[in-house]
Order: structure tokens, then sequence, then C-alpha cells
């Protein structure tokens, strides 16, 4: 028999990546605030409120937990940080308890963002650092995993590219083919530089740690290089063939916008020592998320 997988915040895009994946070893349970239209087998849940994370555990009787869930906006959990010291705190924490009384294990995503990006180069055991809100609730988070569940796994994750596989995602590939194909201007930090890692790979690598009753704490997942975000944003539409005056450089921060940090690296030595899965370097991880992406539109007349 399958051990049970709880993922909460399945209907989202690296949940559904995950949820394909986990299947292969876990029976598994998709759970999610808003559940998805014809989905039967889904399971309703509300991580700000305890009653309803037990309804789900109840339900589901998980060995293991996957909580994906949380708000990531980071403009808006700096303009709302009640809304986000909610879901990303609070939710974390209902979750975290419901594990810690029914023995499941967790495995906690958590972000870059818990560091202010000006070392470039991040080990597991820095002392987080948050440069916005966001950051903050999702480091004060990992605190409150560790405490509640020693064996927990907390990954922490820069940028994942690819596109939903249940379709109308909005991640961050997806947003700029949306852009790519309605002819948008993309304006892209020349300065931020992140290390991003494609769907496949992420889920590869979740499946490892899962299985390993003996990984345990923080883990950095993403690419062995890095790349800016102007880059990054350059190089797909140069991949897919759309128009790269599109790409638009953007070279100082925003007035207004919650601060970012300049250079993320998350240095994944010890994630290396602990799975399988290649650690890719930025070019894989562009070619496999983009594999099978339609071009945006034909090219125009670059004398256009």
């Amino acid at each position: 028999m399958k051990p049970r997988l709880l993922i909460l915040g399945a209907s989202g895009f690296v949940g559904s990546h995950w949820a394909r994946a986990a299947a292969a070893q876990f029976e598994v349970f998709q759970a999610a605030r808003h559940v998805p239209g014809d989905s039967p087998g889904w399971l309703a849940v509300d991580i700000t409120d305890r009653a309803s994370v037990d309804a789900a555990f109840e339900a589901a009787r998980p060995d293991q937990v996957t909580l994906l869930a949380a708000i990531s906006d980071i403009d808006r959990c700096q303009r709302e940080p009640e809304l986000a010291e909610r879901i990303n705190v609070d939710g974390a924490r209902n979750v975290a308890k419901a594990c810690a009384r029914t023995g499941a294990r967790l495995l906690y995503t958590s972000t870059d963002a818990v560091f202010d990006g000006t070392r470039g180069y991040y080990r597991e055991d820095d002392t987080p650092t948050p440069p916005n809100f966001y950051g903050e609730t999702k480091a004060r988070a990992e605190r409150i995993v560790a405490e509640l569940c020693p064996d927990a796994l907390i990954v922490r994750l820069s940028l994942v590219l690819g596109t939903s596989v249940t379709g109308g995602g909005n991640s961050y590939l997806e947003k700029v083919m949306g852009n790519l194909r309605a002819g948008n201007e993309i304006i892209s930090p020349t300065y931020e530089y992140r290390n991003p890692l494609d769907a496949g790979t992420l889920a590869a690598i979740l499946l490892e740690l899962s299985s390993n009753r003996d990984a345990r704490g923080i883990f950095h997942a993403g690419a062995s290089d890095k790349i800016s975000r102007f880059d990054l944003a350059l190089a797909i539409a140069r991949h897919v063939g759309a128009e790269e005056r599109l790409i638009v450089p953007q070279t100082a921060p925003v007035p207004g916008r919650a601060p970012r940090g300049r250079d993320d690296f998350l240095a994944t030595d010890r994630l290396a020592a602990t799975c399988r899965t290649p650690i890719p370097a930025c070019r894989e991880v562009l070619q496999r998320a983009l594999s099978g992406v339609d071009p945006p539109v034909a090219r125009t007349d670059p004398a256009r």
C-alpha cells in the first residue's frame, strides 16, 4: 500500500507538477482553498482555519504533507501585511501543528526572499535577512515549522519555470508568454539575479527528498548558475522567436514597490550531496521549461 500524501495548495503551478510526479510513489490527496471545477476527490481547505486543516487531515489521514499554499505576491504582502501574516505564518503554524499531532511528515516550500541579496551566495545555515514583508513571513514560518516538526523538510526556491499541468496557470513563464503573445513590453530588472529551476526537475527533487527518511531540515533548490531577470526574459523571447525589443531593461528599482534582493543565489551543495537528480544549469532549466511551448506569434519585420 502506498503512503498517503496530502498536498495543500495543489491547484497552483508547482502543485500541479508535484501531484503528478508524486502519484508514482504516493496515494495523493489534493487540497486547495478554491477547489478547481470538475475535480472530484479534491479537498477544500483554508489553512488559516485550524478546524478546516484538521478536517482535511481527518479525511486524508496523511503520512506526509506538502505545504505549498501561500500568498507569494511580494507587493501585495507589503500592502496587506495582516493578510500575509494570516496565510503565510498562521496558516503554516496550523499545518505544522496538525502534522505534529498526527505524526505526518511535513515538506514546506520557502523562498530565496528570506535573504536580502547583498551577498550573492547563500547556504542553508546562513541567517535570514529578509528585505520585504513576504520574506519576513516565510522566515518566521520556517522557524515555526522547524520547531514544531523537527523531521520536516524545508525547501527554499528562487524561481520555478514552466507551465501548469492543468492549464490556465499563472507562473512567471506563462506571464511572459502571455505578454509576448499580446505584443506587450516586459520590463525586466538587469540587476536582479536568480538561479531558477524548471518544474519537472523540482518535482523529481521533491520526490527524492520525500522518499528519504534521513533527509530533514533546509535544502536550497535551484540551478547551478545564475541569470538576471532581464537576460532570462530575453532568452525566453529568443527561444520562442518573439521580438526581442519587447524585453525592456529596468536599471533601477521602481518607487513604491516592495524591495527585492539583488542577488539571491541559493547554493545547492547540500541538495547535490543528498539527491541523485543532477542540478541543471540555467540553460538546461530554460530548455526543459520551454519544451513544448508554442511560439507566441510570427516575428514581424524588425524594421518596424
